[in-house]
Protein backbone atom coordinates (compact mmCIF):
# COMPACT_ATOMS: atom_id res chain seq x y z
CA UNK A 1 0.00 0.00 0.00
CA UNK A 2 1.08 3.33 -0.96
CA UNK A 3 2.24 6.06 1.86
CA UNK A 4 0.33 9.33 2.31
CA UNK A 5 3.84 10.65 1.03
CA UNK A 6 3.85 8.32 -2.35
CA UNK A 7 0.20 9.71 -2.86
CA UNK A 8 1.42 13.33 -3.24
CA UNK A 9 1.83 15.17 -5.93
CA UNK A 10 4.32 18.38 -5.96
CA UNK A 11 4.17 20.72 -8.53
CA UNK A 12 6.48 23.52 -10.34
CA UNK A 13 5.43 25.75 -13.19
CA UNK A 14 7.64 28.51 -15.46
CA UNK A 15 6.23 30.15 -17.85
CA UNK A 16 4.00 27.76 -19.71
CA UNK A 17 5.66 24.46 -18.59
CA UNK A 18 4.07 22.25 -15.76
CA UNK A 19 6.21 19.69 -13.74
CA UNK A 20 4.94 17.47 -11.56
CA UNK A 21 6.64 14.97 -9.18
CA UNK A 22 6.09 11.86 -7.54
CA UNK A 23 7.72 10.73 -4.65
CA UNK A 24 8.97 7.26 -3.53
CA UNK A 25 11.53 5.62 -1.16
CA UNK A 26 14.69 4.98 -2.44
CA UNK A 27 18.03 6.37 -3.40
CA UNK A 28 17.79 9.32 -4.96
CA UNK A 29 17.80 8.77 -8.72
CA UNK A 30 15.42 11.54 -10.59
CA UNK A 31 13.88 10.35 -13.84
CA UNK A 32 12.62 13.21 -15.90
CA UNK A 33 9.77 12.11 -18.56
CA UNK A 34 10.66 8.88 -18.33
CA UNK A 35 14.42 9.12 -18.64
CA UNK A 36 16.92 8.61 -16.32
CA UNK A 37 18.29 12.22 -15.09
CA UNK A 38 22.03 11.19 -16.01
CA UNK A 39 21.25 11.01 -19.58
CA UNK A 40 20.42 14.73 -20.00
CA UNK A 41 22.89 17.57 -20.99
CA UNK A 42 24.75 18.88 -18.54
CA UNK A 43 22.90 21.63 -18.00
CA UNK A 44 19.73 20.49 -17.49
CA UNK A 45 21.32 17.34 -15.32
CA UNK A 46 22.97 20.28 -12.70
CA UNK A 47 19.79 22.22 -12.74
CA UNK A 48 17.72 19.46 -11.26
CA UNK A 49 20.20 18.66 -8.97
CA UNK A 50 20.90 21.95 -7.53
CA UNK A 51 18.32 21.72 -4.65
CA UNK A 52 19.32 17.97 -4.03
CA UNK A 53 22.76 19.19 -3.49
CA UNK A 54 21.47 21.95 -1.14
CA UNK A 55 19.58 19.55 0.82
CA UNK A 56 22.68 17.93 1.24
CA UNK A 57 25.42 20.64 2.06
CA UNK A 58 22.47 22.27 4.53
CA UNK A 59 21.59 18.61 6.46
CA UNK A 60 24.14 16.78 5.78
CA UNK A 61 22.52 13.71 5.34
CA UNK A 62 21.31 11.48 1.68
CA UNK A 63 18.24 11.95 0.25
CA UNK A 64 16.30 8.99 0.78
CA UNK A 65 13.75 8.78 -2.19
CA UNK A 66 13.23 9.06 -5.64
CA UNK A 67 11.69 11.38 -7.85
CA UNK A 68 9.38 10.62 -10.90
CA UNK A 69 9.05 13.53 -12.69
CA UNK A 70 6.52 14.51 -15.95
CA UNK A 71 7.11 17.76 -17.65
CA UNK A 72 4.53 19.00 -20.63
CA UNK A 73 4.32 22.42 -22.52
CA UNK A 74 6.40 24.99 -22.45
CA UNK A 75 9.65 24.50 -24.06
CA UNK A 76 13.01 22.41 -22.68
CA UNK A 77 14.39 24.74 -20.79
CA UNK A 78 11.53 25.64 -18.63
CA UNK A 79 10.11 22.18 -18.36
CA UNK A 80 13.58 21.67 -16.63
CA UNK A 81 13.43 24.86 -14.31
CA UNK A 82 9.68 23.51 -13.43
CA UNK A 83 10.95 20.17 -12.30
CA UNK A 84 13.64 22.21 -10.49
CA UNK A 85 10.67 23.65 -8.52
CA UNK A 86 9.05 21.08 -7.77
CA UNK A 87 12.09 18.96 -6.53
CA UNK A 88 12.93 21.77 -4.23
CA UNK A 89 9.01 22.39 -3.08
CA UNK A 90 9.02 18.05 -2.08
CA UNK A 91 12.03 18.27 0.04
CA UNK A 92 10.62 21.38 1.79
CA UNK A 93 7.47 19.52 2.75
CA UNK A 94 9.46 16.29 3.31
CA UNK A 95 11.81 18.14 6.38
CA UNK A 96 9.60 21.05 7.04
CA UNK A 97 13.06 22.48 7.90
CA UNK A 98 13.27 26.14 7.81
CA UNK A 99 16.92 26.47 7.79
CA UNK A 100 16.54 24.57 3.94
CA UNK A 101 13.95 27.10 3.21
CA UNK A 102 16.40 29.93 4.00
CA UNK A 103 19.11 28.47 1.75
CA UNK A 104 17.08 28.00 -1.12
CA UNK A 105 16.26 31.53 -0.80
CA UNK A 106 19.90 32.64 -0.28
CA UNK A 107 21.26 30.45 -3.25
CA UNK A 108 17.84 31.29 -6.20
CA UNK A 109 14.91 32.63 -4.81
CA UNK A 110 13.18 31.24 -8.35
CA UNK A 111 14.20 27.47 -6.73
CA UNK A 112 11.01 27.50 -4.03
CA UNK A 113 8.77 30.91 -5.87
CA UNK A 114 7.38 30.08 -9.20
CA UNK A 115 7.31 33.02 -11.18
CA UNK A 116 4.74 35.21 -11.46
CA UNK A 117 5.23 36.91 -14.73
CA UNK A 118 2.58 36.07 -17.66
CA UNK A 119 2.41 37.38 -21.22
CA UNK A 120 0.74 40.42 -21.69
CA UNK A 121 -2.50 40.74 -23.62
CA UNK A 122 -3.74 42.21 -26.63
CA UNK A 123 -4.78 45.51 -26.32
CA UNK A 124 -8.47 45.90 -28.22
CA UNK A 125 -7.89 46.78 -31.71
CA UNK A 126 -4.33 46.23 -31.71
CA UNK A 127 -2.78 42.84 -32.72
CA UNK A 128 -0.09 43.37 -29.87
CA UNK A 129 0.69 43.96 -26.48
CA UNK A 130 2.21 47.40 -26.74
CA UNK A 131 2.72 50.05 -28.37
CA UNK A 132 0.18 50.89 -31.68
CA UNK A 133 1.02 50.73 -35.75
CA UNK A 134 2.17 53.75 -36.61
CA UNK A 135 0.11 55.21 -39.70
CA UNK A 136 1.27 57.03 -42.62
CA UNK A 137 -0.72 60.28 -43.82
CA UNK A 138 0.82 60.81 -47.11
Amino acid sequence: MKTQLEKTIFAGKRKTAVAKLRIKPGTGKISFNYLPHEELGLFHRLALLEPIRIYQNELGEEVKYDFIIKAHSGGKESQIQAARLAIARALLAITGSDVLKKAFIKYDRNIIVQDSRRKEACKPGDSKARAKRQKSFR
